[in-house]
């Protein structure tokens, strides 16, 4: 993993679990919504359709095809998750619930996942922080155009940010090359000037670091690269707050900070 002694003129952000945390595991909050709905799922338990959903959405993401197309119509995608489970089960010679049963659990799923999400406690410390800096920040992000701009907004990004990116507003995202090359003409830098900072070892990593960007790997839950991993991130951090170097004088910035326009 390389030393990073230059300092970046410009970062790129990813949103979702880089700045945005669901604070419950994507299996348990499928058990959650099933428990709800326990009484629907008759004969079937909660955690028999749960663990079948949780199954079929790791099938569903896994292919590349289906996950950009996945992501842009994400309710849609969580129905033909569900149905596939249910699909499964009934194979296996379960008696399953009906579709409309079925399309109400994988909507309160949906909606219990935006629910659930928050901010990471140190984000816009941070974000403010290199702002202060003079650093250029852009938000990078995939998914669709209402959804993504909704969290932006919700979580009070949008004036934090000197350029964002949203793959369904703009009709490309990460890993696509001009997703990093349009940030980077957005903020007007270069690719050695610009780090690039998320959670997804091909998006935010193996994507940039083949333009030139160096590229910060979020493990925020600690487990380190997987097993024989090709990809090798620039560095790697936990918190945001390692993005900050040390501070000689906590005081100064945070009159600038303070200063800076609400």
């Amino acid at each position: 993993m390389a030393h990073m002694t230059r300092p970046a003129r410009a970062i790129l952000f990813d949103l979702d679990d880089t700045l945005l945390r669901g604070h419950v595991h994507a299996d348990a909050a499928w058990l959650l919504v099933c428990e709800e709905l326990a009484a629907e799922l008759l004969p079937l338990s909660p955690a028999q359709v749960a663990e079948a959903a949780a199954s079929s959405a790791r099938h569903f993401w896994g292919d590349a095809e289906r996950h950009r197309q996945g992501r842009l119509q994400l309710a849609s995608a969580r129905r033909k998750i569900v149905a596939a489970a249910l699909a499964g089960l009934a194979e296996a010679g379960h008696a399953v619930p009906s579709d409309h049963v079925g399309w109400r659990l994988a909507d309160r799923y949906s909606l219990f996942r935006d629910k659930d999400l928050g901010l990471f406690p140190d984000a816009h410390r941070v974000i403010d922080a290199l702002k202060a800096r003079g650093v250029l920040l852009a938000l990078v992000t995939n998914g669709a155009a209402e959804a993504q701009r909704s969290k932006i907004e919700r979580f009070d990004l949008a004036r934090r940010f000197d350029h964002i990116q949203i793959e369904g507003e703009h009709g490309f995202g990460k890993p696509e090359e001009r997703a990093y090359t349009h940030a980077m003409q957005s903020l007007g830098v270069e690719a050695h000037e610009t780090w690039m900072v998320g959670d997804n070892l091909e998006w935010e990593v193996a994507a940039p670091q083949r333009l030139g960007i160096r590229a910060i790997w979020c493990d925020a839950v600690g487990k380190g690269l997987p097993r024989g991993s090709p990809v090798k991130p620039d560095r790697i951090i936990c918190t945001l707050s390692e993005l900050l170097p040390q501070e000689p004088d906590g005081e100064a910035l945070a009159r600038r900070i303070e200063a800076m326009p609400s």
